[in-house]
């Protein structure tokens, strides 16, 4: 999934944090919200 489908799923659920599996690294990343209202992603470290 798209980080861009991953955010409008997670403010379709109405949740505040959301894991998905990303397209583009093919890896899982986690999306949150975060306290300014914008959204922040944690991603594995690249090796």
């Amino acid at each position: 999934m798209t980080v861009e489908k991953a955010a409008f799923q997670m403010q379709l659920l109405g949740h505040k944090f959301f894991m998905f599996m990303n397209t583009e690294s093919h890896e899982y990343s986690l999306l949150y919200r975060r306290d300014d209202g914008d959204l922040g992603m944690v991603q594995p470290e690249s090796a």
